[in-house]
């Protein structure tokens, strides 16, 4: 039974069957983000919001949704942001509790978010490297981004790792808001690029799969303008319903590490042992100016 929101909300269809091959229904959708919205709501708020909504379950057709429907109650925040192509997009600002459960009534399963705040769209505070394995080769991920990691700490730039829950990880630099998405996007280029270079033949940043040859895939491009990458604690839509899960570095290795590991059956026992790896992760925001600044004594080159 779902306890009385602070704002109404009329919840509807929770038996209707959402993770068909595990028995997961809309009612345990939105139990789950009743539980982990404490934690959760750290990492939605203030961002503007793309959903991933499934009306019929995740073995239906679903579909991403920037918009906030003309319909959505009043108490729902919203933000309009001009488009680089001219409009504007009126999108949710998940910034409460309610919130998150309205638009999980909403057939919401999978929640991403803008790498800028609301406060100023244009200036990213996150810097995001998406490892993308070809295939299965789920633990080939490990030790590109450890490299990642080592390469950031030359910078003195901090990096946090997160699991997606479907098949990479996500290496984050919480960053100032200082510099446009073009001038992030170019640093992530370079380190990237840096990457691919202590491992050509098994990293690299080519977009088209067709010819990445079966390689990681190291996704800097997300550092954009209107780009949005998966929330934390986000459900994904798959089977057995698994979770993008922060982790330690500590707790990543190859010999266990498996991106689906955490789902919505076993985060929240998680949680209840280990307190939320990215927790102060905005505490931690860095200053590109000096990152630059010493990307360029070392001559462009970070080897």
């Amino acid at each position: 039974m779902l306890a009385r929101q602070k704002n109404e909300i009329e919840f509807s269809g929770l038996d209707k069957l959402f993770f068909a091959s595990t028995g997961i229904t809309k009612g345990d959708l939105i139990n789950y983000y009743k539980k982990i919205a404490a934690v959760m709501i750290l990492h939605l708020r203030e961002r503007a919001l793309t959903m991933h909504r499934f009306p019929d379950g995740i073995e239906g057709e679903g579909f991403y949704q920037q918009e906030a429907l003309s319909y959505f109650p009043s108490w729902i925040e919203r933000v309009a942001i001009a488009k680089k192509e001219g409009g504007r997009v009126t999108h949710v600002v998940c910034n409460n509790p309610d919130t998150l459960l309205y638009l999980a009534n909403q057939a919401c399963v999978t929640f991403h978010v803008w790498l800028s705040r609301v406060s100023e769209p244009e200036k990213p505070d996150k810097m995001i490297f998406d490892l993308d394995p070809a295939g299965g080769k789920y633990r080939s991920v490990v030790r590109p981004a450890r490299t990642l990691k080592e390469i950031l700490e030359k910078i003195e730039l901090p990096s946090y790792l997160m699991s997606t829950g479907s098949k990479g990880v996500h290496v984050v630099v919480p960053v100032m808001p200082q510099w446009s998405f073009d001038e992030v996007r170019q640093l992530a280029r370079e380190i990237a690029g840096t990457l691919v270079e202590k491992y050509p033949r098994e990293v690299t940043t080519e977009q088209r799969k067709k010819k990445r040859d079966g390689k990681l895939f190291v996704d800097y491009l997300r550092n954009a303008f209107g780009q949005s990458s998966v929330a934390p604690y986000s459900i994904r839509a798959l089977p057995g319903a698994p979770v993008a899960t922060p982790l330690d570095w500590e707790e990543f290795s190859e010999r266990t590490f498996n991106p689906q590991k955490y789902n919505i059956n076993n985060i929240i026992y998680r949680l209840g042992q280990k307190e939320d790896p990215w927790n102060n992760i905005y505490a931690s925001r860095a200053s590109l100016k000096r990152a630059l600044a010493e990307y360029s004594l070392w001559g462009g080159s970070l080897q």
